[in-house]
């Protein structure tokens, strides 16, 4: 399902799952021609894993065009297939299940932040912050969500002769209260990870104890009322160009509680000092009542750190707070 857009692309129109309009390519033959058919922006995929940076959304023909060429010389070790999309307009939410085999639970969910600069602007991203819940999943379309999607998704794979044991995030786009599934990950997101650890009440080992023995209908998964934000601090120049090992200073003056991390992600320690390797580096995350309160201790925590190189949003979850 993760690894191969292509496959998961099949299922869904095996078993009539909405998503995105698509063709699959191994070859250059025939790319042209279709993507002169298309309406813009167009999304081109590459088909195997890619580290988060395998999707272009394209503005132009000819840029969607290059984005294929580059793919099939060999961009991404993993693949030289890729799939061309159309796009869907509306708001990505990130839902999650837990399957073992036979039957399945929620397990939270969360809107992430793809683009590099504020307003959603920019290239895309492995995620520059997310925050849970999502405020747009009504009663009404997690029944869609459930209905159309994850359950013809589980049922297909059984029929496969594989049924489905973990984690299970479906990557959604949601316009007029109607989902359409953009892809699947086989694990929790980064960095919706962060925030649905921070909302999670129940044990992390039982739940997943549960889904080995087969046991997740009998497992009752509890989770805060509060919101959870994260804001990734990220190396200039990320994701186009990859930064010099630079000192990351002060992280010791931060004062955390139980409602307040800063996780690490490229980071190392030498000689007693923090440094970055670049890329998406730090995540200020924070649990509160409100999410606005919340965003507002990730950013006074990454404001207090001394780092040359920082980068990160101030507008995470601007969709929920600012509009």
């Amino acid at each position: 399902l993760e690894k191969s857009k292509s496959f998961t692309k099949q299922l869904c129109k095996k078993y009539k799952i909405p998503t995105a309009q698509y063709k699959s390519f191994s070859s250059m033959k025939g790319v042209k021609e279709y993507i002169k058919k298309m309406n813009t922006p167009i999304v081109i995929k590459a088909d195997g894993l890619a580290s988060g940076k395998g999707v272009f959304i394209c503005n132009y023909k000819n840029e969607a065009l290059q984005k294929c060429k580059e793919i099939n010389q060999g961009k991404f070790k993993s693949s030289k297939k890729f799939v061309i999309e159309e796009f869907l307009s509306g708001e990505e939410v990130s839902y999650f299940v837990l399957s073992d085999g036979k039957n399945y639970k929620f397990f939270g969910s969360a809107q992430d932040h793809k683009r590099i600069g504020e307003g959603d602007t920019g290239p895309n991203t492995g995620g520059m912050g997310a925050y849970s819940p999502s405020n747009i999943i009504t009663k009404k379309v997690e029944e869609k969500i459930k209905q159309q999607i994850i359950e013809p998704t589980l049922k297909g794979l059984k029929k496969l002769g594989c049924p489905f044991v973990g984690i299970l995030y479906a990557g959604l786009i949601i316009k007029d209260n109607q989902p359409k599934l953009i892809e699947y990950n086989i694990r929790l997101g980064d960095p919706e990870c962060q925030v649905l650890m921070m909302r999670l009440k129940t044990d992390l080992l039982k739940i997943i104890l549960a889904c080995k023995k087969k046991q997740i209908n009998k497992t009752t998964v509890n989770w805060s009322n509060k919101k959870a934000i994260t804001i990734v601090a990220s190396s200039k120049g990320y994701p186009n160009k990859q930064s010099k090992i630079s000192e990351i200073k002060n992280t010791k003056k931060i004062l955390l509680n139980n409602n307040q991390y800063l996780f690490h992600s490229s980071t190392f320690k030498k000689s007693n000092k923090i440094f970055s390797s670049g890329g998406r580096v730090l995540n200020a995350t924070a649990l509160n009542k409100n999410l606005k309160s919340a965003r507002d201790t990730c950013i006074n925590m990454l404001k207090k750190i001394n780092w040359k190189d920082k980068y990160f949003r101030k507008d995470i979850g601007w969709r929920a707070i600012d509009s």
